[in-house]
């Protein structure tokens, strides 16, 4: 019983959904609506503007989402409660800004007593409303329509198809924006920058590697005592070898275990006789995400990588370990 009721509301809220899209694809006069909305708000927000979203009960938590979601992908936005409007916080709105405001009625009081305010303001007004003949839709500038032909609510009294559909609408309007506004990944990125998308885009080589003052650098000459001694001390996996600044090689954990194989003939090697000649290498402004891919796609995966500068000189060293962490 209590799993047919489960599908029986999701098939409804995607009928809403559904329903929605038939509607906005074959009414001309639903597509000028929302044409006219977003070219309204990516007008404003070119001038300075940012987009006020409004919404009360349920509504207002849609609107709260709405408002972050435009936010974080370039439109600016700030969800306005509209008790607290009417009684002080309209002061956070601008001539440039545009109030989307979100009521399935189109007759929520709190709502519709500040619409003149705005008007006076300068304010443009985008309504989501299921009913066009309500004192929003009559008031706005614009309106989309978010009519639903039932709620799943089993009495059909608490807002679910409904919310769900201005929630659909919302985040429509913030995709449709940020394509709009040419607003890419690395722009998301920079409003993100804890999350893991942040990270990606951002981090460089040079943000996690171990520069060359933690980083034990040898001669090709040097002895196997000094490579044992600097790979044992440091503990980064691998020595970096150079010579005038310039690096040579790289001696890794893997390298010295092999060459131990030689028994006693090992401590009259040099590091010029085992190191790796021909590193892979990578310059400090190669993203962090992009080095972890190089060391893990190779045919023979690798847990350090060289970084060196466009001379080829000797900069640091990079640990998979640390971009393991980090991302």
């Amino acid at each position: 019983m209590s799993f047919k009721e489960f599908c029986r509301v999701m098939e409804l809220e995607a009928r809403a959904i559904t329903d929605a899209w038939v509607r906005f694809r074959s009414d001309a006069k639903a597509e000028a609506s929302i044409e006219s909305a977003l070219n309204l708000m990516v007008e404003r927000s070119r001038r300075g503007g940012k987009v006020m979203v409004v919404g009360l009960g349920k509504s207002g938590k849609i609107a709260a989402k709405i408002a972050a979601t435009l936010s974080s992908t370039g439109t600016r936005s700030v969800y306005l409660h509209p008790t607290e409007a009417l009684h002080g916080d309209l002061g956070v709105t601008g001539p440039e800004d545009v109030v989307l405001a979100i009521s399935q009625t189109g007759n929520t009081e709190e709502i519709v007593s500040l619409i003149p305010y705005f008007k006076k303001r300068g304010l443009g007004v985008v309504a989501i409303t299921g009913n066009s003949r309500s004192r929003l839709a009559e008031a706005a500038d614009v309106v989309l329509d978010s009519s639903v032909s039932e709620e799943a609510c089993a009495h059909n009294l608490a807002p679910t198809s409904s919310t769900t559909l201005a929630l659909v609408i919302g985040d429509a309007l913030a995709v449709a924006l940020m394509k709009a506004q040419g607003f890419s990944a690395e722009d998301f990125a920079k409003n993100h920058p804890g999350g893991a998308l942040g990270r990606r885009l951002q981090l460089t080589v040079a943000d996690l590697m171990h520069p060359l003052d933690r980083v034990t650098v040898l001669r090709p000459e040097s002895s196997m005592d000094e490579v044992l001694d600097s790979s044992t001390r440091m503990r980064l996996g691998a020595v970096m070898i150079a010579e005038n600044g310039l690096l040579s090689g790289i001696i890794t954990d893997g390298d010295i275990r092999r060459a131990l194989k030689r028994r006693e003939a090992f401590f009259g090697l040099k590091a010029v006789d085992i190191m790796c000649s021909n590193p892979t290498t990578v310059g400090p402004e190669t993203l962090a995400f992009d080095a972890l891919r190089i060391m893990e796609e190779r045919e023979s995966q690798i847990s350090v990588l060289p970084v060196v500068d466009s001379q080829g000189n000797a900069l640091g060293l990079l640990r998979i370990h640390d971009l393991v962490q980090t991302f």
